[in-house]
């Protein structure tokens, strides 16, 4: 007998391949929550870039958005002399000059808005107290909480505390010697500390006006003063610097905490200007070389940064603005200025701006618009306002953008000065052009023959 076997019919389902099946589930697996599964099963977490690409990546960003940088020159003119220094606050500069005048100029317009006399002699330094302090001392004198005040110091042996809208000068402290530098400290009440032609420190109270501290703290004229939190740094003409703490516990508001002189910096000689710029351990120190000290202040060691592809170039002041050092730049060969960027906190080299005719650049302040475009202000044989004009521009600026290769990788340990780079400016300082000695007296003058007489 034969077996009867019943046909069963196999039905097949169709299956996408396995392949397709384990990319999809991977890619739903990195839409939820950034992983990715391996055909294991096994969950791998994305690799974040280090902290070293991250930076890399973002020099190469401001690189690239500052060699396409346009800048319109606008000069403000009014001052007989040389500028000295200039502040910013708001939509106004304020500048000091050797021809004994504060000058308050409306940047938008380019035109001066006060002019502010009452120095007998050539006026030296400019500090801006922030607008809480502005508010306690406009209390005080029955003014608007809007009012906004700027101090000024002379070689007259005088501060002055100018209110800016009403264009008078609400305070005068005397201080007995010639004031050659000024900081005002937002620590507690706030503080006005003064340097002196004679390397002496003096604190004044904000609220009082009265002097609570004095101390010889230097040899030679005290240059620059700079505040940082509740520190405050000075540096004098023999090339020292000292670092102090600030307080309002106690009669004395400053402590000395580390001095550092010119065996250290570096910054010795006949020149005698030093300024200086902190952030955070480091101090940027220009001292009129070649290139831009950096100290740590804790420890005391020295780096240089190159700010000229020769030693015939010189450093006059150094400032910061977010993520940017900069680094005014004199030839005196051939009276070329220019101002050097570098990216912060690597120190790395941008870009060079120059300007046919830039005279030479002894101050600098720096503010950012509402828009978030760069507004400068340069002092020296002229006042001029650097105004940054928007990417969408298309006609040509003032201003020249270059990059000079011999720039990069240029941080170097340093110990000891270069031999050659202090002999070769001393061997160029009778090359300097006629058009530069006319703005400035000959190198080898101090900082007060220099800058204020």
């Amino acid at each position: 007998m034969k077996r009867q076997v019943e046909k069963v019919t196999e039905q097949h389902v169709a299956r996408p391949p396995a392949l397709k099946i384990a990319r999809e589930e991977r890619r739903e697996n990195e839409r939820s929550d950034g992983s990715q599964t391996d055909g294991r099963g096994e969950t791998h977490l994305p690799v974040s870039p280090s902290v070293e690409e991250q930076e890399d990546a973002e020099f190469r960003s401001r690189k690239q958005t500052w060699e396409k940088a346009k800048f319109r020159l606008r000069t403000l003119e009014g001052h007989s002399d040389i500028i000295t220094c200039a502040v910013a606050v708001d939509n106004l500069v304020i500048s000091g000059s050797r021809d004994t005048t504060v000058k308050v100029w409306h940047v938008p317009t380019a035109t001066e808005q006060r002019n502010l006399g009452g120095h007998s002699g050539g006026v030296t330094c400019l500090s801006a107290p922030p607008p809480e302090y502005c508010r306690r001392l406009a209390r005080a004198f029955d003014l608007s909480d809007r009012e906004r005040f700027v101090l000024s110091g002379s070689t007259d042996c005088c501060v002055r505390i100018w209110a800016l809208s009403l264009g008078l000068c609400v305070k005068s402290i005397y201080t007995f010697n010639a004031v050659s530098s000024l900081c005002f400290i937002p620590e507690g009440e706030g503080f006005i500390v003064t340097g002196s032609d004679a390397g002496k420190l003096q604190v004044w109270s904000w609220s009082s006006r009265e002097n609570c501290q004095s101390v010889n703290a230097h040899l030679d004229a005290v240059t620059t003063l700079q505040s940082q939190g509740p520190l405050l740094f000075s540096g004098s003409a023999e090339g020292c610097v000292c670092v102090w703490e600030v307080s309002d516990e106690g009669p004395e508001p400053l402590h000395r905490l580390h001095i550092w002189g010119p065996e250290v910096t570096r910054c010795s000689g006949d020149d005698g200007r030093l300024i200086l710029s902190p952030r955070g351990d480091r101090v940027f120190l220009s001292c009129r070389k070649a290139s831009i000290r950096i100290l740590n202040w804790r420890t005391g060691v020295m780096t240089r940064l190159t700010n000229h592809s020769s030693t015939a170039g010189v450093t006059d002041c150094v400032n910061q603005i977010p993520g940017l050092l900069i680094g005014s730049c004199f030839d005196i060969t051939n009276g070329e200025s220019t101002i050097n960027l570098f990216s912060l906190p690597q120190c790395k080299y941008l870009v060079s701006l120059t300007s046919s005719d830039l005279p030479r650049i002894l101050c600098f302040a720096a503010w950012l618009t509402a828009s978030g475009d760069h507004r400068w202000v340069t002092g020296g044989r002229d006042l001029i306002v650097w105004e940054q004009l928007p990417g969408s521009f298309k006609k040509r600026g003032d201003v020249t953008v270059r990059r000079d290769s011999r720039l990069e990788d240029c941080l170097l340990e340093s110990d000891r000065d270069s031999d050659d780079e202090q002999s070769e400016v001393d061997d160029d300082e009778d090359s300097i052009p006629q058009d530069a000695s006319e703005t400035e007296e000959p190198a080898s003058s101090s900082w007060l023959r220099c800058v204020l007489q």
